[in-house]
């Protein structure tokens, strides 16, 4: 009888054993199923490509969770879990991309961590108004430019210098930075002018505002003066020198007559004023008009307002193109020798 027992005991451990290695089987099955179907399309028909935008600072958990909104993938912990065994984790980088949910996750991954992605890039030099520069972005097809218009006019953006600016059209005139950007092809307007001012406001640092309340200026005012500075001169050295003409012609109550000003003035530019032009009837008219004109006619690189900001230490008054015709200027703090600049120059042409 013992042996009977000891071979039913034998058979029903040889059970127990065949069940846990079929369980085992199954299981290991399973698992490779599960990891050889983790890459799979989450929808091989749908070929329509999805504008996705990676944030900055993205985990692979975030990204996978942005793609499973997006529809682009099934699962964000599978995402996560083929990353981790592809070594993929921290190799991801931000951006806009162009995917499918008919892509396989490992190509998903190769386009984010390749940093491929859709973006466009635009320059806009120094000394643009809003309105060219609304312009040249609409000419590369960037924006709507009735839009662009509005979103300049009523656009809401959380800045400092934003509490200075007039209720008009042209309020933010002189405050979209010069640059050139990198923009995500979906872009929106609002979006785009509020990179431009996020560049300005990076760039104009706390102590500029100090210095300007210094002078006894706003930064609004400070710009005005930068943008006249930038539509002067190309020759960076000679700013702060022309700053200082328009200083000191601001201390005795000069008019400032400053062509680039009238040009503003006039709904069309003109490559050469005459004098009909000079009697144009606008706050802008710095011939007609002493003091500043109501804001700024352009937008000034850095370079014009820390010109603005810290002006050369002259008892200059005029100026006028040099005939060497390098773009520089000579100055002069008596009208005589400006005149006699003024010929030299006449007689170089």
């Amino acid at each position: 009888m013992g042996k009977r027992k000891s071979s039913k005991a034998k058979v029903k451990n040889l059970n127990i054993t065949a069940v846990i290695s079929a369980v085992i089987i199954v299981l290991i099955a399973s698992s490779v199923f599960y990891i050889s179907t983790l890459g799979n399309p989450f929808n091989k028909e749908n070929t329509e490509l999805v504008a996705v935008s990676i944030p900055p600072g993205s985990g692979t958990k975030t990204i996978g969770q942005i793609l499973q909104k997006n529809k682009i993938i099934s699962s964000a912990a599978k995402f996560k879990l083929l990353s981790k065994m592809k070594g993929n984790d921290g190799k991801y980088k931000a951006g806009e991309y162009s995917l499918s949910a008919s892509m396989p996750v490992e190509e998903i991954m190769e386009i984010i961590i390749s940093g491929d992605s859709n973006t466009s890039r635009f320059t806009i030099p120094e000394g643009l108004t809003v309105k060219q520069t609304a312009e040249k972005l609409a000419a590369n097809n960037l924006i709507n430019r009735d839009t662009f218009m509005a979103e300049l006019q009523y656009g809401t953006f959380d800045y400092k210098f934003m509490s200075l600016l007039p209720n008009s059209s042209n309020r933010l005139e002189g405050f979209l930075y010069p640059e050139t950007y990198d923009i995500y092809t979906t872009a929106s307007e609002h979006e785009i002018v509020n990179k431009m001012l996020a560049h300005f406001d990076k760039l104009v640092l706390d102590e500029y505002y100090t210095r300007a309340a210094e002078m006894g200026y706003d930064m609004y005012k400070i710009i005005t003066i930068a943008s006249l500075i930038e539509r002067e001169t190309l020759v960076s050295s000679e700013k702060p020198t022309v700053a200082s003409v328009i200083y000191n012609r601001l201390a005795i109550n000069m008019p400032l007559q400053i062509d680039a000003a009238v040009q503003y003035a006039l709904p069309e530019h003109k490559e050469r004023l005459d004098y009909n032009d000079l009697q144009v009837d606008s706050p802008y008219n710095t011939y007609q008009n002493t003091g500043l004109p109501p804001g700024p006619i352009c937008s000034p690189g850095i370079e014009s307002i820390k010109a603005a900001l810290y002006p050369a230490d002259t008892n200059y008054y005029y100026y006028v193109l040099s005939p060497e015709k390098n773009g520089s200027h000579k100055f002069s703090n008596t009208y005589e020798e400006f005149l006699k600049n003024k010929n030299a120059y006449i007689k170089s042409l």
